[in-house]
C-alpha cells in the first residue's frame, strides 16, 4: 500500500512578497488613463500607455508612465506643464485610470489550460490554479514554481510554492497575489 507523505515546508519568506491588493494601482503597457487639467480643456487627454511605455500629452510630449502611480504621474504632469502653462493654486490635475489592462501574467506547465492570463483584478496562486483548470494528473503540485521579477532591480527570483500546504490550510501566507509579470510553473 503506497500512503502520500506530506511534503517538506519550504523555507521561505513568504511575508515580505507585496501585496498590489493594498497599495496604489502600478501604470504598465495597456492601461488605459484620462488626464484631466482643470480649467485647461485643451490639455485634457485620453491615453493608452503604448508598449515602449510613454504617452503623449499637448504641450508637454511624451512622458513616461509605466512603472508610475497615477498620483506620481499627476506629480510629474504638474512639473512639465508649469514650464507652458501657469498653474495656479486652486488648478487641479487628475489621473484617472479607466481600463486596467497591464496585469497579466503566465501559467506553465501541468495545468489544463496553460498560457497568458489577463484580467482587469488580482488572483492569487490559488485563484489562478482555478482559472488554469487545475492540475493534470501528471503534475508535481508540491513542487510549483513562481517566478517573480523586481521591478527595479530587474533580478528574478524563485519561489517554492507546495499545494498540499495550501489546501489543508496550514499555511495561508503560501497563497500568493500573483503580480504583473509573474510565473507560475507547474512541473
Amino acid at each position: 500500500m503506497v500512503t502520500g507523505c506530506k511534503p517538506t515546508l519550504p523555507k521561505y519568506n513568504y511575508a515580505a512578497e507585496p501585496d498590489p491588493r493594498n497599495a496604489e494601482w502600478i501604470l504598465g503597457v495597456g492601461d488605459q488613463i484620462t488626464i484631466n487639467v482643470w480649467e485647461n480643456p485643451g490639455l485634457t487627454t485620453e491615453a493608452t500607455i503604448r508598449p515602449d511605455g510613454n504617452i503623449t500629452m499637448p504641450l508637454v510630449g511624451d512622458l513616461r508612465a509605466v512603472g508610475e502611480t497615477p498620483s506620481s504621474l499627476k506629480a510629474m504632469i504638474r512639473g512639465r506643464l508649469t514650464d507652458f502653462v501657469k498653474l495656479g493654486s486652486g488648478s487641479e490635475i487628475t489621473v484617472a485610470v479607466r481600463g486596467a489592462n497591464s496585469y497579466r501574467f503566465t501559467i506553465v506547465g501541468e495545468v489544463t489550460r496553460p498560457g497568458v492570463v489577463q484580467l482587469g483584478y488580482y488572483v492569487t496562486v490559488v485563484e489562478a490554479l482555478a482559472m488554469a483548470g487545475g492540475f493534470t494528473r501528471f503534475a508535481s503540485k508540491n513542487e510549483m514554481k513562481l517566478l517573480r521579477r523586481d521591478p527595479k532591480s530587474g533580478k528574478s527570483r524563485t519561489i517554492p510554492i507546495a499545494y498540499d500546504f495550501l489546501a489543508d490550510g496550514s499555511h495561508p501566507e503560501m497563497n500568493l497575489v500573483m503580480m504583473t509579470g509573474d510565473t507560475l510553473f507547474v512541473p
